[in-house]
This record gives C-alpha cells, sequence and structure tokens, in this order.
C-alpha cells in the first residue's frame, strides 16, 4: 500500500512524541540504578485442613477439598522410588512406575490414555528416589470415572513385553542423548562422588547397561513387593468432599490385599557409612568434543526431617536463582556462563547439596573456585537484610504460586505425608522461612556447606582448565570419558 506524504510525517512524529512523553512523566522516566521497592508482606494461603481416614488394608487416604475451581488431582504414593533398585537394575523403580499406564489386565495402552482423554483430564506416573507414583487430574464432576482408572493402573499392570521394549528404547535413547551432554555427565558423576555404592549414587533412569539388563520379571517382583496397600498413599484435592472421596476408596481400593510378610522400613539404608564419603575428591571427566565445561561442586546435604530444614532453604535460596549470589558473581558480574545456581535436594535420607555453572573450557577452574569461594563468603560475610528478605519471599511466593493448583496442592501435602511430617506442617511453611535469620544461615553455611568438605567435578576438554586446576588440587583425578563407568562406584570402567 503506497502511503501519501502527510500519512508517513505523522506516522514519524509517532515515535518522537512517545520520547517526550516518557521522557516527562516521572512514571516512566526510571533511574538507571533505583533501587527495587521492597517485597510485600507476605499473604498466608488459605488452605483447608486435610481430612484422612485409613483403610483396614492400611491405605491412607487424605482429602483436602477447595471448591474454588470444579478440578481434583488425586495422587497414589507408593513410598519407595529408586532407593530399592536392585545392584546393577540402576532404573527399575522409574521403569515399573512409568509403566503403569501401559496396560492392565482389562485395558490396553491405547485404550486407557483413550479413556482418560474422553473424560478430558491427564494420567502420568513415574518415579523419584523415594516414591513411585501416579495421578490422575480431571473435572470434578467425573472424578469417579478417572479414580476407577487410577485404581485399575497402579493395583492391576499386566507389563506387556512389547511394552516394556518399546519403553526400554525410549530410555536408551535418551540415555544416549545424556550421555553426550557434560551437564546431564557431570550430574551422575557427583552423585556417585557424593554417594559411591549407596543407593542414591546411581542414575535414577539407570545407565545404558543396566536398563538393557532389566527383565519382566523384575519389574513384576519390584510392583509385587512395594505396590501394597500399607505402602501407599491416596492424596485427593480439589473440588470433592471428602465423604465422596473415602467411599470410593473403599470400593475401588478396599480389596487391595496386603501380603502376610511386612515390609521393611522404607529407605532405612539409603545413605550409610556416609563419613567414608565426607573425603573432597576432585575429579576431571575428559571430554575433548566438549565445547563448554560443566563444573558441579556438591557434598552431602540434608534429609526432610532435619531440624536444620529451613535454614538449609534459605541458605540456598541466597544462593541460587538469578538474583542469587552464585549467579551474581559468575554471570552478572564476570560474564562466564549463562547461568549459575545450586540446589538441596531433600529426601527421606540425606540428599545431596550441589552448585554447578556451565562455562567455556577455558575458565572451568575458575568458576569451580567461584563456587567455592560463594560457599565460604556465605558462612563468613555479611548477609544484610536487604539481601536476605527478598531471597525469602521468592521461597514464599513459589510455595503459595504451587498450591494455586490442584495438582500443587496434592503434591505439597503428598510429600509431608510419604516423609511422615505432620500435615499443619504446610501451614507453618511461611513463618517458618520467615524465622531464618542472617546468623543461622551463617552456622548453616558454615556446618552444613563448608568449601572444604565439598568435592568438584568438571565435565569438559580437560587440556584447556586442567594446568590451573592443578596449582590449586594437584592430587585431580583424571578420567577419559571412554573409561567412564556410571555402574561402578569407583567410575572406571575394569582393566580387560
Amino acid at each position: 500500500m503506497k502511503m501519501s506524504g502527510k500519512v508517513f510525517k505523522r506516522l514519524l512524529c509517532v515515535p518522537a512524541l512517545l520520547v517526550l512523553l516518557v521522557a516527562a512523566c516521572p512514571a516512566f522516566a526510571q533511574e538507571p540504578n533505583a533501587t527495587p521497592p521492597p517485597p510485600a508482606v507476605p499473604r498466608s494461603p488459605q488452605i483447608p485442613k486435610p481430612v484422612e481416614r485409613t483403610l483396614a488394608n492400611g491405605l491412607r487416604v487424605i482429602v483436602v477439598e477447595r471448591k474454588n475451581v470444579p478440578l481434583v488431582t488425586a495422587a497414589i504414593y507408593i513410598k519407595n522410588g529408586g532407593e530399592v533398585d536392585p545392584p546393577q537394575l540402576a532404573g527399575l523403580a522409574d521403569m515399573t512406575a512409568s509403566l503403569l499406564t501401559k496396560g492392565t489386565d482389562k485395558h490396553s495402552a491405547p485404550e486407557i490414555a483413550e479413556a482418560i482423554e474422553a473424560l478430558g483430564g491427564t494420567i502420568e506416573s513415574g518415579a523419584g528416589w523415594d516414591r513411585s507414583s501416579a495421578n490422575v487430574n480431571v473435572m470434578s464432576a467425573r472424578f469417579v470415572q478417572a479414580l476407577a482408572i487410577l485404581a485399575e493402573v497402579v493395583r492391576r499392570p499386566v507389563f506387556k513385553d512389547e511394552e516394556i521394549e518399546r519403553l526400554r528404547q525410549q530410555y536408551l535413547d535418551d540415555l544416549q542423548v545424556a550421555l553426550g551432554d557434560p551437564g546431564q555427565i557431570a550430574r551422575f558423576v557427583a552423585a556417585r562422588v557424593v554417594f559411591g555404592d549407596m543407593p542414591y549414587g546411581h542414575p535414577l533412569s539407570g545407565t545404558p547397561e543396566s536398563i538393557a539388563r532389566i527383565k519382566r520379571d523384575d519389574i513384576v517382583k519390584l510392583h509385587a513387593t512395594y505396590y501394597r496397600p500399607d505402602n501407599a498413599i491416596l492424596v485427593v484435592g480439589g473440588d470433592i468432599a471428602p465423604a465422596t472421596v473415602f467411599n470410593l476408596a473403599a470400593r475401588l481400593f478396599g480389596d487391595w490385599r496386603k501380603p502376610a510378610t511386612p515390609l521393611s522400613k522404607p529407605g532405612a539404608s539409603a545413605v550409610r557409612n556416609v563419613e567414608s564419603y565426607r573425603k573432597q575428591r576432585v575429579i576431571v571427566i575428559d571430554k575433548p568434543d566438549a565445547g563448554q565445561a560443566a563444573v558441579y561442586v556438591t557434598r552431602l546435604g540434608l534429609n526432610r526431617n532435619d531440624p536444620d530444614y529451613y535454614r538449609g532453604l534459605v541458605a540456598n535460596s541466597v544462593l541460587s536463582g538469578y538474583s542469587g549470589r552464585l549467579n551474581q558473581e559468575i554471570r552478572i558480574k564476570r560474564g562466564l556462563s549463562y547461568g549459575a545456581a545450586s540446589a538441596l535436594d531433600v529426601r527421606r535420607d540425606t540428599g545431596p547439596f550441589v552448585a554447578s555453572a556451565q562455562t567455556k573450557n577455558q575458565s572451568g577452574a575458575q568458576v569451580a573456585g567461584l563456587l567455592l569461594g560463594e560457599l565460604g563468603r556465605l558462612a563468613t560475610g555479611a548477609l544484610p537484610e536487604s539481601e536476605l528478605t527478598p531471597r525469602k519471599a521468592v521461597l514464599i511466593g513459589n510455595f503459595a504460586r504451587n498450591l494455586e493448583t490442584s495438582s500443587g496442592l496434592v503434591a505439597q501435602v503428598g510429600a509431608l505425608a510419604l516423609y511422615g511430617i505432620s500435615l499443619d506442617e504446610i501451614n507453618r511453611y511461611i513463618n517458618s522461612v520467615q524465622g531464618v535469620t542472617a546468623a543461622d544461615v551463617h552456622r548453616f553455611a558454615g556446618s552444613r556447606l563448608a568449601a572444604q568438605g565439598a568435592s568438584i567435578v568438571i565435565v569438559g576438554n580437560a587440556k584447556e582448565f586442567l594446568p590451573e586446576l592443578q596449582k590449586q588440587y594437584p592430587s585431580v583425578e583424571v578420567l577419559p570419558v571412554a573409561e567412564l563407568d556410571l555402574n561402578s562406584a569407583t567410575l572406571r570402567k575394569p582393566k580387560v
């Protein structure tokens, strides 16, 4: 379209006018270094009190009724996950849980998918370290049908050979991609460094060798051993009356028989002899074709019932996130990475703490030093309220957002139930976070995150950073990626 000269001139004037308006209006004209407003006082989310019953067979049923949206989430949690994988069968628990929706004695995988789709819902299953689970999300008017499907897939999966082989290939494809990524390799190696041959040491999703070894009999045995009503929790949240759920649970799960033999306490041996794993190690996995280096600093962290739990959450929040110290120092200030972060992975037994970043190969040693340096500074340096308060606000905001959906609410309540924590804890979260002081963070960092007890893992092109790293750590262990064996606590393939 051809514009007239007058129209064209008028269009040219618009940007100039906007610039003048922005410059003249204090609401738009911000000083370059203006101090952001402080976080608002957090409001406690309104969480209905959970109601629960235990069926005669031992199944614990928990209901949180919330009527604001006509949606319901139901989740079955089994109190065991990857920590019960047998030696040399890493990934068995995750594979078993993932197969739940792939066919039962009544319906095939496509039929299950079609039934859930017809209800306008979703169904998922999988495993973590301390739990295996399956869940459905659906409109409350169709909850009865959805819960019947959930009960069927958890209680009566058939583990067809063709579904096992299809899933096995998916795992192998995913692992092939992961084992070409320096970040994923570093994560796997870091777990072995912290936990050795203990259950948390192997990859949750297995290794190519362990996935190839898993047989149908292994899957059937794990399901028969751990998927039992006295080892399960049903959590339902959303627009549904507790009485309705209890009646449905009795009808759909009441005849689920528990074996005569009691189950041993879950996760009791996930971490043992931890003192032998407190020695600092510095390990380099030499991957010459790596375009960048993945740098991990790791050590033992916390379990969910640790008295330091909330202090740990706040300390990690100071370190992690876009505005956290790690990212500010490594990305914003120095431009050495697209992002640096940390994670405190709390589990039934002691989980890992990890601080990590990916950087160009030449700066691998420098970034390792910066990660360790920030751990030390958190223990001894200043932590003003102007920094601490926003980091606590991040935790509280994320917590509140998670509770806005029925699935988030069920996940929070389910986690408390799995770890044997009072369900009232969900209403104490905000005050517990708010109560953590700078002195608490200093003490926690000094005793639980000390750099002296942390190990370093770097995966990348070693010739680019190894000389610099050896100046600080002469005894660094170097392992070519071709010799790496994630099935072994030594990380080394046996010599032929």
